[in-house]
């Protein structure tokens, strides 16, 4: 057995310990918004990753654009 082993009675007092703070109706709100949080997340990651790549093919050309420094 290792130290961080999850059995089922371990996830069975877990359920039960939710159920008694939050009660039967909140629940599905709560795992609703944690789903459209976990979506919105995977939304941002992929977005920016889109930019990530797009960036270095772009740089070039923009600091062509740009006018030096006056000093």
């Amino acid at each position: 057995m290792t130290l961080l082993a999850i059995s089922g009675g371990h996830i069975a007092i877990l359920a039960v310990a939710l159920l008694l703070l939050f009660g039967g109706k909140k629940i599905p709100e709560l795992m609703g918004g944690l789903g459209k949080g976990m979506k919105d997340f995977k939304k941002a990651i992929k977005e920016d990753d889109d930019t990530t790549i797009d960036s270095p093919k772009e740089a070039p050309a923009a600091s062509a654009k740009r006018e030096p420094l006056k000093e």
